[in-house]
């Protein structure tokens, strides 16, 4: 089965869509009740099982309450795709909030290490699984106008993933840093100047992630795809 953090909009949702239509059960995660419970009736329209449990990946106690939600109806969770992202208007040394970047942070970079955490003793005893971080260009090339708490939470990710590889491959357990480009998403809803009709349709869009992660997801037990990035044509 699968959990999708992050997975009440944007690529989560279509990642959970995309993952339900390939005939897995799919528990979603996410901040707002509402978004969850429509996710899982997108997940209940493809035939699949949806399990809704709302949570915020910043909170470690609910996290784990969410996980114990999932293990206790459906058992160990055999695939993670950690999507839940978060960014702030003000990104510049001269006008951000340190508090803002402790949440970014937060979200982007401890959230993912505790969701990876708990599902890792469910792997080891299941003798594997797979692990899709999705994550950003910005991990991968300096983006100007990302700002330093996102850029620099996004970039640990690379390193999370890594050590992932390193240390639980040799059980069967493989991770990916997909890095996506601009994605015509709520999340530009973020950005100091939110993009226009025009800049939004050369963007990728939320399905186009879900079919890399799909990608990931359905690679033969022997093949790890440890980093990806997908780019809409044009961007620079």
């Amino acid at each position: 089965m699968l959990w999708v953090t992050g997975g009440g909009s944007g690529m989560g949702r279509a990642a959970a869509v995309a993952a339900a239509a390939s005939g897995w059960k799919v528990a979603i995660s996410g901040r707002r009740d509402d978004a969850v419970a429509a996710a899982a009736d997108d997940v209940r329209q493809q035939g699949a099982e949806a399990l809704e449990v709302p949570v915020d990946v910043r909170d470690g106690a609910a996290l784990r309450e969410a996980h114990e939600r999932i293990t206790q109806a459906w058992g160990p969770v055999t695939g993670l795709v950690v999507s839940a992202g978060l960014n702030a208007p003000r990104r510049s040394w001269s006008d951000q909030s340190m508090d803002e970047f402790s949440d970014i942070v937060e979200t982007n970079l401890t959230g993912v290490a505790r969701a990876v955490d708990l599902v890792l003793p469910g792997m080891r005893a299941a003798g594997g699984g797979s692990i899709v971080v999705i994550s950003s260009r910005s991990a991968w090339r300096f983006s100007p106008g990302a700002g330093a708490a996102y850029m620099s939470s996004k970039a640990a990710l690379g390193m999370l993933v890594a050590s992932l590889n390193d240390e639980e491959g040799a059980g069967g357990i493989k991770a990916c840093h997909l890095c996506p480009g601009d994605v015509d998403s709520d999340f530009l809803a973020l950005r100091p100047n939110v993009p226009n009709g025009e800049q939004r349709a050369a963007m990728l869009s939320p399905e186009d992630v879900a079919r890399s992660v799909q990608f990931v997801l359905e690679s033969p037990r022997h093949v790890r795809v440890d980093e990806l990035v997908i780019t809409p044509v044009g961007q620079r």
